[in-house]
């Protein structure tokens, strides 16, 4: 089975998520492009749906589903999107699209947040992708020199600004051994974003999609 296919499954899984009249928060990337093509025939049934990207926002308003804002709806229901790595904690590192801050507020703002992935996202440890950070565009040197004392590579994802205006440091040789004393930590240094560590608020349901079908961790 290729990777595509399944994320592919791994989408459609968190389709029997949905129920009628919530307010659903979407992520952004390739696995939650297969969630957000799968909801045109349910979107009909939602309150409400809240995007994390301009990516993510445009396909679904070509698909003709409504987009609304966070400061309108409230906290969300339930919140549909990918990850970059993840544990069987459920603990992550989301932000290989740099939209980690806006994932990380629609996480937060959720009552529920399920995470979609293809089993070569599932890890024993994180830190072997790098680890985004959105950083303020002024701070960026700044933080790149506190990472470095901490052990990491930052290298400046150059040529890309997020859709806050802000910069992004993806930082190698990182072993996360604890990710919500590394996650806070580092959301602590001056300039910083915010961490594409997400185990302060983890997810709530992983959802990994492999040869034989759907694993669900709880």
């Amino acid at each position: 089975m290729t990777q595509s296919t399944k994320k592919q499954q791994a989408a459609l899984a968190a389709i029997n998520y949905i129920r009628d009249g919530i307010t659903l928060g979407v992520g952004t990337g390739s696995t939650v492009n297969f969630f957000i093509d799968a909801l045109e025939g349910h979107a009909q049934r939602l309150d409400a749906i809240v995007s994390s990207s301009k990516d993510s926002t445009t396909r679904l308003e070509n698909l003709g589903i409504r987009v609304s804002e966070l400061a309108d709806t409230g906290d969300i229901d339930l919140y549909v999107d990918g990850a970059d790595e993840a544990t069987k904690h459920r603990y992550l590192v989301k932000g290989g699209g740099g939209a980690l801050t806006r994932e990380k507020i629609l996480a937060g703002s959720s009552r529920s947040f399920i995470c979609i992935v293809d089993d070569l996202k599932l890890v024993n440890v994180l830190g072997k992708f790098p680890l985004p950070i959105e950083v303020i565009p002024m701070a960026r040197s700044y933080v790149a020199r506190q990472l470095v004392k901490a052990g990491g590579q930052p290298t400046w994802r150059e040529n890309f600004v997020t859709d806050n205006g802000n910069h992004i440091l993806d930082i190698r040789s990182l072993n996360i051994t604890n990710p919500p004393e590394l996650e806070k930590r580092l959301n602590q240094i001056p300039g910083v974003v915010t961490v594409g560590i997400f185990a302060q608020r983890p997810a709530d349901v992983l959802l990994i999609a492999g040869d034989d079908g759907i694993r669900t961790i709880k």
